[in-house]
């Protein structure tokens, strides 16, 4: 019993000492990461718009991108506020930049402001501080003379499209919550015929069917529907899915891989000769007690 119970303790000795030499730990690193989470649990993330926060969750493709967002009557401040954090989560995502994606913002309700072009920001902070100037039009909700807009003077080389040539995505996302009070079928499929990619975000009491006709086919993956403007910066994640480009591939040094392999092989070896070199002598010793015990 005690030889089996000493080879099971240097199995375990031996085990230990792989483990050790392929996964190496840093006591302090684990004691600072262990304080850190200690402090930040139960801590509920306070959401406001900073401008000055540039983190990039993922690499986006290349894109001209112009968000057209409803300022109407229905839209409360505070409800805009959300809005704009949607837009300022949506910057962070984006691989912003002159060669990368360039960013406009259409403002509409009864009229149309474009609050900046393609050509105006090519960094983060820059176009952060510009989305938190952004300020309700209010009145009514004119969505077809918005996507006009967006199309004959966001969407041109002069505003900061890039031309045609270098292939680069044209994406307009349209942010609304009511229905609106002009024509969008005929404007939004001149968009689309021009080469627009289409997404449509209805809020709250926004006309699902408004969103399909203004969509980009399939529907199921350019129309977004949430209840509340409280939530809408979920949809972050649902556009970085469609917008970004995550290519996570891991490759360890085959060298290391090789030389692993032959140690977990080695240790394999060695566990297994101990352990039959004890079986034999923990039997050998068993069988002299007996004989010992018998006399």
């Amino acid at each position: 019993m005690k030889c089996a119970l000493w080879s099971l303790l240097l199995c375990a000795a031996l085990l230990r000492a792989h483990v050790q030499a392929t996964y190496p730990l840093n006591p302090q690193l684990v004691a600072a990461q262990s304080y850190a989470q200690s402090r930040n649990n139960g801590r509920p993330p306070f959401r406001t718009l900073n401008p000055a926060k540039t983190d990039s969750q993922c690499r986006s493709r290349p894109l001209d991108l112009v968000f057209i967002i409803d300022s109407s009557r229905s839209v409360r401040p505070g409800e805009f506020e959300k809005v704009k954090i949607f837009l300022a989560d949506m910057v962070d995502t984006l691989d912003v930049g002159s060669e990368a994606t360039r960013v406009a913002v259409v403002n509409y309700a009864s009229t149309v402001k474009i609050e900046f072009l393609l050509k105006d920001h090519f960094n983060k902070p820059d176009m952060k501080k510009a989305i938190s100037r952004i300020e309700p039009l209010a009145a009514g909700t004119m969505t077809g003379l918005a996507i006009k807009t967006a199309v004959n003077e966001a969407f041109t080389e002069p505003s900061g499209a890039r031309p045609r040539s270098r292939n680069i995505s044209k994406v307009a996302i349209i942010v609304t919550d009511g229905r609106p009070q002009d024509q969008v079928e005929e404007v939004s499929a001149a968009a689309r015929a021009s080469g627009i990619e289409i997404y449509a975000v209805g809020v709250d009491r926004a006309d699902m069917q408004s969103l399909q006709l203004m969509a980009s086919i399939p529907l199921d993956d350019h129309v977004f529907y949430v209840e509340t403007y409280g939530v809408i910066e979920k949809l972050t994640s649902k556009f970085r899915e469609t917008l970004c480009e995550v290519k996570v591939e891991v490759v360890e040094d085959p060298c290391k891989c090789e030389a692993r392999l032959v140690f977990q092989k080695q240790t394999q070896a060695a566990i297994q000769q101990l352990t039959a070199k004890h079986i034999l002598q923990c039997w050998r010793i068993e069988r002299l007690e007996n004989t010992v015990g018998r006399a």
